[in-house]
Protein backbone atom coordinates (compact mmCIF):
# COMPACT_ATOMS: atom_id res chain seq x y z
CA UNK A 1 0.00 0.00 0.00
CA UNK A 2 1.48 3.42 -0.88
CA UNK A 3 2.66 5.45 2.07
CA UNK A 4 0.71 8.43 3.32
CA UNK A 5 2.16 11.72 4.58
CA UNK A 6 1.32 10.78 8.17
CA UNK A 7 1.87 7.66 10.20
CA UNK A 8 -1.03 5.61 11.44
CA UNK A 9 0.81 4.85 14.65
CA UNK A 10 1.22 6.85 17.84
CA UNK A 11 -1.23 7.85 20.55
CA UNK A 12 -2.37 11.02 18.82
CA UNK A 13 -2.70 9.62 15.31
CA UNK A 14 -6.48 9.15 15.55
CA UNK A 15 -7.05 12.79 16.46
CA UNK A 16 -4.66 13.95 13.76
CA UNK A 17 -6.64 11.99 11.19
CA UNK A 18 -9.91 13.45 12.53
CA UNK A 19 -8.51 16.99 12.39
CA UNK A 20 -7.32 16.49 8.80
CA UNK A 21 -10.69 15.07 7.80
CA UNK A 22 -12.55 17.99 9.40
CA UNK A 23 -10.32 20.54 7.62
CA UNK A 24 -10.74 18.76 4.31
CA UNK A 25 -14.52 18.53 4.77
CA UNK A 26 -14.83 22.24 5.61
CA UNK A 27 -12.73 23.16 2.58
CA UNK A 28 -14.84 21.00 0.26
CA UNK A 29 -18.10 22.28 1.74
CA UNK A 30 -16.91 25.84 1.19
CA UNK A 31 -16.15 25.16 -2.47
CA UNK A 32 -19.50 23.43 -2.90
CA UNK A 33 -21.36 26.45 -1.51
CA UNK A 34 -19.39 28.71 -3.84
CA UNK A 35 -20.23 26.55 -6.87
CA UNK A 36 -23.93 26.47 -5.95
CA UNK A 37 -23.96 30.25 -5.55
CA UNK A 38 -22.33 30.67 -8.97
CA UNK A 39 -24.90 28.36 -10.61
CA UNK A 40 -27.79 30.17 -8.91
CA UNK A 41 -26.41 33.53 -10.08
CA UNK A 42 -25.95 32.31 -13.65
CA UNK A 43 -29.50 30.98 -13.62
CA UNK A 44 -30.77 34.39 -12.52
CA UNK A 45 -28.81 36.12 -15.29
CA UNK A 46 -30.06 33.60 -17.87
CA UNK A 47 -33.65 34.35 -16.86
CA UNK A 48 -33.25 38.01 -17.79
CA UNK A 49 -31.30 37.27 -20.96
CA UNK A 50 -34.16 35.10 -22.17
CA UNK A 51 -36.24 36.77 -24.92
CA UNK A 52 -39.40 35.53 -23.18
CA UNK A 53 -41.27 38.18 -21.19
CA UNK A 54 -42.08 36.58 -17.81
CA UNK A 55 -45.05 38.87 -17.15
CA UNK A 56 -46.65 38.26 -20.55
CA UNK A 57 -46.02 34.51 -20.34
CA UNK A 58 -47.68 34.32 -16.92
CA UNK A 59 -50.59 36.62 -17.82
CA UNK A 60 -51.22 35.03 -21.21
CA UNK A 61 -50.70 36.15 -24.79
CA UNK A 62 -54.09 37.92 -24.94
CA UNK A 63 -53.66 39.81 -21.67
CA UNK A 64 -54.06 43.59 -21.74
CA UNK A 65 -51.26 46.01 -20.92
CA UNK A 66 -52.93 46.77 -17.59
CA UNK A 67 -52.95 43.09 -16.61
CA UNK A 68 -49.32 42.66 -17.65
CA UNK A 69 -48.35 45.75 -15.64
CA UNK A 70 -50.15 44.32 -12.60
CA UNK A 71 -48.28 41.04 -12.98
CA UNK A 72 -44.99 42.94 -13.14
CA UNK A 73 -45.86 44.80 -9.96
CA UNK A 74 -47.06 41.64 -8.22
CA UNK A 75 -43.84 39.71 -8.91
CA UNK A 76 -41.52 42.71 -8.50
CA UNK A 77 -40.36 42.62 -12.11
CA UNK A 78 -40.34 46.43 -12.30
CA UNK A 79 -37.81 46.74 -9.48
CA UNK A 80 -34.01 47.13 -9.93
CA UNK A 81 -32.10 43.99 -10.86
CA UNK A 82 -30.13 43.86 -7.61
CA UNK A 83 -33.37 43.98 -5.59
CA UNK A 84 -34.83 41.18 -7.68
CA UNK A 85 -31.61 39.19 -7.23
CA UNK A 86 -31.77 39.57 -3.46
CA UNK A 87 -35.38 38.40 -3.37
CA UNK A 88 -34.52 35.57 -5.74
CA UNK A 89 -31.84 34.30 -3.34
CA UNK A 90 -34.21 34.71 -0.39
CA UNK A 91 -36.92 32.69 -2.14
CA UNK A 92 -34.47 29.92 -3.00
CA UNK A 93 -33.32 29.68 0.61
CA UNK A 94 -36.97 29.09 1.54
CA UNK A 95 -37.39 26.44 -1.18
CA UNK A 96 -39.43 28.72 -3.44
CA UNK A 97 -38.50 28.12 -7.09
CA UNK A 98 -41.33 30.25 -8.45
CA UNK A 99 -44.52 29.25 -10.26
CA UNK A 100 -45.03 27.57 -13.59
CA UNK A 101 -46.15 29.82 -16.45
CA UNK A 102 -48.13 26.95 -17.96
CA UNK A 103 -50.00 25.66 -14.91
CA UNK A 104 -49.47 28.26 -12.21
CA UNK A 105 -48.44 25.58 -9.72
CA UNK A 106 -45.37 25.77 -7.49
CA UNK A 107 -42.23 24.68 -9.35
CA UNK A 108 -40.81 23.16 -6.16
CA UNK A 109 -43.98 21.13 -5.59
CA UNK A 110 -44.08 19.99 -9.21
CA UNK A 111 -40.43 18.88 -9.16
CA UNK A 112 -40.88 17.19 -5.78
CA UNK A 113 -43.84 15.23 -7.13
CA UNK A 114 -41.75 13.88 -10.02
CA UNK A 115 -38.59 13.23 -8.00
CA UNK A 116 -39.48 9.70 -6.74
CA UNK A 117 -39.83 8.44 -10.33
CA UNK A 118 -36.51 9.95 -11.36
CA UNK A 119 -34.82 8.62 -8.19
CA UNK A 120 -36.10 5.12 -8.93
CA UNK A 121 -34.74 5.26 -12.48
CA UNK A 122 -31.43 6.81 -11.33
CA UNK A 123 -30.74 4.09 -8.76
CA UNK A 124 -31.63 1.31 -11.21
CA UNK A 125 -29.39 2.82 -13.92
CA UNK A 126 -26.54 3.21 -11.45
CA UNK A 127 -26.82 -0.46 -10.51
CA UNK A 128 -26.57 -1.32 -14.21
CA UNK A 129 -23.46 0.83 -14.59
CA UNK A 130 -21.68 -0.64 -11.57
CA UNK A 131 -22.75 -4.25 -12.19
CA UNK A 132 -21.46 -4.15 -15.77
CA UNK A 133 -18.61 -1.65 -15.57
CA UNK A 134 -16.74 -2.88 -12.50
CA UNK A 135 -16.19 -6.56 -13.41
CA UNK A 136 -15.64 -5.85 -17.10
CA UNK A 137 -13.03 -3.17 -16.38
CA UNK A 138 -11.09 -5.42 -14.00
CA UNK A 139 -11.34 -8.40 -16.36
CA UNK A 140 -10.08 -6.35 -19.31
CA UNK A 141 -7.07 -5.19 -17.28
CA UNK A 142 -6.20 -8.65 -15.97
CA UNK A 143 -6.45 -10.17 -19.48
CA UNK A 144 -4.71 -7.29 -21.25
CA UNK A 145 -3.99 -7.95 -24.91
CA UNK A 146 -5.98 -11.19 -24.96
CA UNK A 147 -9.19 -11.84 -26.90
CA UNK A 148 -11.32 -11.14 -23.80
CA UNK A 149 -9.70 -7.73 -23.39
CA UNK A 150 -10.14 -6.85 -27.06
CA UNK A 151 -13.76 -7.99 -27.00
CA UNK A 152 -14.57 -5.94 -23.88
CA UNK A 153 -12.88 -2.85 -25.35
CA UNK A 154 -14.83 -3.20 -28.61
CA UNK A 155 -18.17 -3.58 -26.84
CA UNK A 156 -17.41 -0.70 -24.46
CA UNK A 157 -16.47 1.56 -27.37
CA UNK A 158 -19.81 0.75 -28.98
CA UNK A 159 -21.54 1.64 -25.73
CA UNK A 160 -19.71 4.96 -25.53
CA UNK A 161 -20.46 6.13 -29.08
CA UNK A 162 -24.08 4.94 -29.34
CA UNK A 163 -26.49 7.85 -28.70
CA UNK A 164 -28.82 7.22 -25.79
CA UNK A 165 -32.00 7.84 -27.77
CA UNK A 166 -30.88 5.43 -30.50
CA UNK A 167 -30.26 2.69 -27.95
CA UNK A 168 -33.57 3.47 -26.26
CA UNK A 169 -35.63 3.22 -29.43
CA UNK A 170 -33.75 0.06 -30.47
CA UNK A 171 -34.50 -1.64 -27.14
CA UNK A 172 -38.12 -0.52 -27.35
CA UNK A 173 -38.52 -1.90 -30.85
CA UNK A 174 -36.89 -5.28 -30.18
CA UNK A 175 -37.87 -6.12 -26.60
CA UNK A 176 -41.11 -4.19 -26.16
CA UNK A 177 -42.70 -4.06 -29.62
CA UNK A 178 -41.40 -7.21 -31.36
CA UNK A 179 -40.90 -9.61 -28.47
CA UNK A 180 -43.37 -7.95 -26.06
CA UNK A 181 -41.19 -8.86 -23.07
CA UNK A 182 -41.50 -5.38 -21.56
CA UNK A 183 -44.09 -2.55 -21.63
CA UNK A 184 -43.72 0.14 -24.30
CA UNK A 185 -43.48 2.83 -21.61
CA UNK A 186 -44.92 4.24 -18.44
CA UNK A 187 -44.61 2.93 -14.90
CA UNK A 188 -47.19 0.16 -14.88
CA UNK A 189 -44.89 -2.47 -13.33
CA UNK A 190 -41.32 -3.25 -12.33
CA UNK A 191 -40.73 -4.57 -15.85
CA UNK A 192 -41.33 -1.05 -17.17
CA UNK A 193 -38.18 0.07 -15.31
CA UNK A 194 -35.83 -2.41 -16.99
CA UNK A 195 -35.45 -0.91 -20.47
CA UNK A 196 -35.01 2.74 -19.40
CA UNK A 197 -32.54 1.69 -16.70
CA UNK A 198 -30.50 -0.34 -19.18
CA UNK A 199 -30.64 2.47 -21.75
CA UNK A 200 -29.42 4.98 -19.18
CA UNK A 201 -26.81 2.68 -17.64
CA UNK A 202 -25.09 1.17 -20.68
CA UNK A 203 -23.19 4.32 -21.67
CA UNK A 204 -21.93 4.89 -18.13
CA UNK A 205 -20.97 1.22 -17.79
CA UNK A 206 -18.88 1.54 -20.95
CA UNK A 207 -17.05 4.57 -19.52
CA UNK A 208 -16.51 2.82 -16.18
CA UNK A 209 -15.08 -0.22 -17.97
CA UNK A 210 -12.52 1.75 -19.95
CA UNK A 211 -11.56 4.02 -17.05
CA UNK A 212 -11.21 1.16 -14.56
CA UNK A 213 -9.15 -0.89 -17.01
CA UNK A 214 -6.70 1.98 -17.43
CA UNK A 215 -6.52 2.63 -13.68
CA UNK A 216 -5.99 -1.02 -12.78
CA UNK A 217 -3.24 -1.37 -15.41
CA UNK A 218 -1.40 1.57 -13.85
CA UNK A 219 -1.72 0.13 -10.33
CA UNK A 220 -0.72 -3.50 -10.99
CA UNK A 221 2.77 -2.31 -11.91
CA UNK A 222 3.31 -0.51 -8.58
CA UNK A 223 5.94 -1.77 -6.14
CA UNK A 224 3.48 -2.54 -3.36
CA UNK A 225 1.49 -4.84 -5.68
CA UNK A 226 4.63 -6.70 -6.73
CA UNK A 227 5.60 -6.99 -3.06
CA UNK A 228 2.20 -8.44 -2.17
CA UNK A 229 2.56 -11.03 -4.92
CA UNK A 230 6.12 -11.91 -3.88
CA UNK A 231 4.82 -12.67 -0.38
CA UNK A 232 2.70 -15.42 -1.89
CA UNK A 233 -0.70 -13.80 -1.38
CA UNK A 234 -3.47 -15.28 -3.54
CA UNK A 235 -4.13 -13.28 -6.71
CA UNK A 236 -7.74 -12.69 -5.70
CA UNK A 237 -6.59 -11.13 -2.41
CA UNK A 238 -4.01 -8.98 -4.18
CA UNK A 239 -6.66 -7.64 -6.55
CA UNK A 240 -9.30 -6.94 -3.92
CA UNK A 241 -7.07 -5.65 -1.12
CA UNK A 242 -4.34 -3.77 -2.98
CA UNK A 243 -5.49 -3.02 -6.53
CA UNK A 244 -9.22 -2.25 -6.29
CA UNK A 245 -8.83 -0.27 -3.08
CA UNK A 246 -6.64 2.23 -4.91
CA UNK A 247 -8.47 2.04 -8.23
CA UNK A 248 -11.93 2.68 -6.79
CA UNK A 249 -11.38 6.38 -6.02
CA UNK A 250 -11.94 7.80 -9.54
CA UNK A 251 -14.90 5.44 -9.96
CA UNK A 252 -16.54 6.76 -6.78
CA UNK A 253 -16.16 10.33 -8.07
CA UNK A 254 -17.81 9.38 -11.38
CA UNK A 255 -20.63 7.57 -9.55
CA UNK A 256 -21.32 10.70 -7.49
CA UNK A 257 -21.45 12.90 -10.59
CA UNK A 258 -23.54 10.44 -12.61
CA UNK A 259 -26.05 9.89 -9.83
CA UNK A 260 -26.40 13.66 -9.45
CA UNK A 261 -27.04 14.02 -13.18
CA UNK A 262 -29.59 11.21 -13.11
CA UNK A 263 -31.43 12.71 -10.12
CA UNK A 264 -31.49 16.05 -11.90
CA UNK A 265 -33.62 14.46 -14.59
CA UNK A 266 -32.49 12.59 -17.70
CA UNK A 267 -34.58 14.29 -20.32
CA UNK A 268 -34.10 12.06 -23.38
CA UNK A 269 -34.54 8.69 -21.67
CA UNK A 270 -37.59 9.77 -19.71
CA UNK A 271 -39.19 11.17 -22.85
CA UNK A 272 -38.43 8.08 -24.95
CA UNK A 273 -39.94 5.72 -22.38
CA UNK A 274 -42.73 8.05 -21.24
CA UNK A 275 -41.27 7.96 -17.75
CA UNK A 276 -42.97 10.63 -15.57
CA UNK A 277 -39.81 12.03 -14.00
CA UNK A 278 -38.12 15.42 -13.79
CA UNK A 279 -36.60 15.04 -17.27
CA UNK A 280 -39.96 14.60 -18.97
CA UNK A 281 -41.26 17.55 -16.97
CA UNK A 282 -38.36 19.68 -18.26
CA UNK A 283 -39.09 18.56 -21.84
CA UNK A 284 -42.70 19.70 -21.51
CA UNK A 285 -41.59 22.96 -19.91
CA UNK A 286 -39.26 23.68 -22.83
CA UNK A 287 -42.09 22.99 -25.28
CA UNK A 288 -44.30 25.60 -23.53
CA UNK A 289 -41.52 28.15 -22.92
CA UNK A 290 -42.11 27.63 -19.20
CA UNK A 291 -38.96 29.41 -17.97
CA UNK A 292 -39.49 28.95 -14.19
CA UNK A 293 -39.99 25.21 -14.60
CA UNK A 294 -36.91 24.88 -16.82
CA UNK A 295 -34.79 26.95 -14.43
CA UNK A 296 -36.13 25.02 -11.46
CA UNK A 297 -35.08 21.75 -13.08
CA UNK A 298 -31.62 23.18 -13.80
CA UNK A 299 -31.21 24.22 -10.17
CA UNK A 300 -32.35 20.82 -8.90
CA UNK A 301 -29.89 19.09 -11.24
CA UNK A 302 -27.05 21.40 -10.14
CA UNK A 303 -27.88 20.78 -6.49
CA UNK A 304 -27.77 17.01 -6.82
CA UNK A 305 -24.59 17.03 -8.92
CA UNK A 306 -22.64 19.25 -6.51
CA UNK A 307 -23.89 17.60 -3.31
CA UNK A 308 -23.26 14.05 -4.54
CA UNK A 309 -19.88 15.08 -5.92
CA UNK A 310 -19.07 16.42 -2.45
CA UNK A 311 -20.20 13.12 -0.91
CA UNK A 312 -18.02 11.18 -3.36
CA UNK A 313 -14.99 13.32 -2.48
CA UNK A 314 -15.54 12.73 1.24
CA UNK A 315 -15.82 8.98 0.70
CA UNK A 316 -12.58 9.11 -1.31
CA UNK A 317 -10.89 10.98 1.53
CA UNK A 318 -11.88 8.24 3.97
CA UNK A 319 -10.74 5.42 1.66
CA UNK A 320 -7.50 7.07 0.51
CA UNK A 321 -5.81 9.36 3.08
CA UNK A 322 -3.65 10.90 0.33
CA UNK A 323 -6.75 12.72 -0.93
CA UNK A 324 -7.36 14.70 2.26
CA UNK A 325 -3.68 15.44 2.79
CA UNK A 326 -3.07 16.74 -0.72
CA UNK A 327 -6.54 18.24 -1.31
CA UNK A 328 -6.52 16.87 -4.84
CA UNK A 329 -9.97 15.32 -4.89
CA UNK A 330 -12.24 15.96 -7.84
CA UNK A 331 -13.75 19.40 -8.15
CA UNK A 332 -17.30 20.30 -7.14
Amino acid sequence: MPSTPRSNGGPGSFWLVCADMIRYTLRRVGWTILVLWAIVSLTFVATFLSPIDPARSYAGLRASKQVIAEVRRQFGLNEPRWVQYGRYIERLLHGNLGHSYATGQSVFGAVLGRLPYTAELAIAAMLVQITLGLPLGVAAALYRGRPLDRGILSVSLLGVVTPTFVLGYLLLYVFAFKLAWFPLGGTSSFAALVLPAVTLGVGGAAWYTRMLRSTVLNIVGEDYVRTARSRGLPERLVIWRHVLRNAIGPLITMIGIDLGVFLGGVLVVEKVFDWPGIGEQAWNAISFNDVPMVMGTVLVAAFFITILNLAADLVNAVIDPRVRYSGTAGGA
